[in-house]
């Protein structure tokens, strides 16, 4: 009986040797951080700017041909161009819209980061560390401001105050605040 137990751990050790077993490493979850943590891999206030620069370079992409094609629809209109250019033009921004909304829904639904956090390396998270939803960046964090920017008077202050809580000691924004979200380091 004393050989049977000998082989069982020749058979653990060639297991244990064994270079194509699974690995057996521990991994811990990278979305579980601590709010200490969380504390101190807060994005910094220049590259939060920086991120917001970049997008707004990226939506020029599609912005500059929609305000082309429309300058087009002027000489459309008194028939001195013709119809064709102007709605290849308009066409163009349109699906370059769509492309970069589509791109930037996908990137914040996986990672939390829009191409120019994605440059600038940092994403947006739950202020308990978790992964931030696509309906949450969107409902909670789009929308509401852009219903309260369409506020007369109000719209302009709300336009005004939210970018500018950044320099409050939470170091989060109006939008922040309402989506229960921080931009963190990533």
């Amino acid at each position: 009986m004393g050989e049977g137990n000998e082989d069982s751990n020749k058979g653990k050790e060639a297991m244990e040797a064994n270079p194509y077993a699974a690995p057996a490493a521990v991994v811990d979850d990278v979305a579980a951080w601590d709010a200490y943590d969380l504390e101190n891999r807060k994005a910094g206030r220049g590259k939060r700017l920086g991120a917001a620069l970049l997008d707004g370079v990226i939506n020029l992409i599609w912005i500059l041909p929609i305000i082309w094609g429309a300058t087009m629809a002027v000489d459309v209109r008194h028939g001195l161009k013709p119809a064709a250019p102007m709605v290849g033009v308009m066409l163009l921004g349109l699906a370059l819209l769509i492309g970069i909304f589509v791109v930037n829904c996908m990137m914040i639904h996986r990672s939390g980061q829009t191409i120019g956090k994605r440059a600038l390396d940092i994403a947006i998270v739950r202020t308990d560390g978790s992964r931030i939803g696509l309906l949450r960046y969107i409902f909670l964090r789009v929308v509401p401001i852009i219903l309260i920017s369409m506020i007369p008077f109000v719209g302009r202050l709300i336009n005004l105050v939210d970018p500018l809580l950044i320099f409050g000691k939470e170091r989060r924004c109006l939008h922040d605040l309402i989506a229960d979200t921080i931009v963190v380091d990533a």
